[in-house]
């Protein structure tokens, strides 16, 4: 990623990659791996591996998804975007809803 590219990356959104990198680390040494292995079976290459355990906002979100499949940590993301926690997106949907509904009309059944 270039510097002008991550000068358009949000501080709050390289904070929380830098924290997801760690946990990638930190969750691959436990398992006794190293970057060589991990990222063979994840069908990368090395220097990917370390962008990611970095927090490098310029790799691709499927190479970090296939990094947490393969540390079985896939299921940790559904949390991700989940709409039933969009409490903003909830207000404004509301707000958008008709205040009235209307009745429907009968329908004729003559074909």
């Amino acid at each position: 990623m270039t510097q002008s590219s991550v000068n358009l990356v949000p501080r709050e959104v390289l904070k929380r990659l830098e924290r997801l990198g760690e946990s990638v680390r930190i969750a691959r040494v436990r398992r006794g791996m190293s970057t060589q292995e991990l990222a063979q079976e994840c069908g990368i290459g090395r220097r990917s591996l370390y962008r990611i355990e970095t927090g490098d906002a310029g790799v691709a979100l499927g190479t970090y998804l296939t990094v947490l499949w393969k540390l079985g940590l896939l299921d940790t993301v559904q949390g991700v975007a989940n709409p039933d926690d969009d409490e903003h997106g909830k207000i404004l949907e509301a707000a958008r809803r008709p205040t009235r509904v209307r009745a429907q009309a009968p329908q004729d059944n003559d074909f």
